[in-house]
């Protein structure tokens, strides 16, 4: 028997994702967010509940300020004491994972899903995801990108405006773009 496309995704194989059991992962991701992006800013003080029952795990005292995007949230993992500040967009066809006491400013912005290279493919939705790895106490300044199949290793910090395009050692301070030591 073929392995479905959740299967494929999750094996870190190429995919489509225009497969309809993925859409519906996406939608119930959609309609989480939404609730979470509708809620008054005193009901997400900590980690609301919509955004709570998407994750795929989360320690204690997350907060995840509004504005946010996930696109299936069941491969998001927080630690203890994460904050994603407004704006933030979470790509995660593959897993993420958020170490405790990380802090992503505002707009930041980490890609999981690298897309085929042959167009009728890519017209397809083909595309195959690499998790990215995020340590503890890392610093991700505003609007920084983190690309597929990247970490970053713990007490990181990287400028704000950078593109990771390349794992990143524990306590280097990196920028630019793509991000370089400093």
């Amino acid at each position: 028997m073929m392995p479905s496309e959740l299967e494929k995704m999750r094996a870190g194989d190429w995919y489509t994702c225009l497969d309809p059991e993925l859409e519906m992962m996406r939608v119930a991701a959609l309609d989480a967010v939404y609730a979470h992006n509708q809620l008054a800013p005193s009901d997400r003080r900590s980690l609301s509940t919509p955004l709570a029952r998407l994750f795929g795990s989360h320690g204690r005292n997350c907060l995840v300020e509004a504005p946010f995007h996930c696109s299936y949230g069941f491969n998001t993992h927080l630690g203890d004491d994460v904050f994603l500040n407004v704006g933030c967009v979470i790509l995660d066809s593959a897993p993420v994972h958020i170490g405790s006491g990380a802090l992503c400013g505002p707009g930041v912005q980490i890609y999981c899903a690298t897309h085929h290279t042959n167009i009728s493919k890519r017209r397809a939705g083909v595309e195959n995801a690499r998790s990215v790895h995020i340590g503890q106490s890392v610093w991700l300044g505003g609007n920084v990108i983190v690309l597929p199949g990247v970490s970053i290793g713990d007490g990181a910090i990287v400028g704000a405006g950078s593109v990771v395009t390349r794992d990143i050692a524990a306590g280097a301070k990196v920028a630019g773009n793509p991000a370089r030591p400093l």
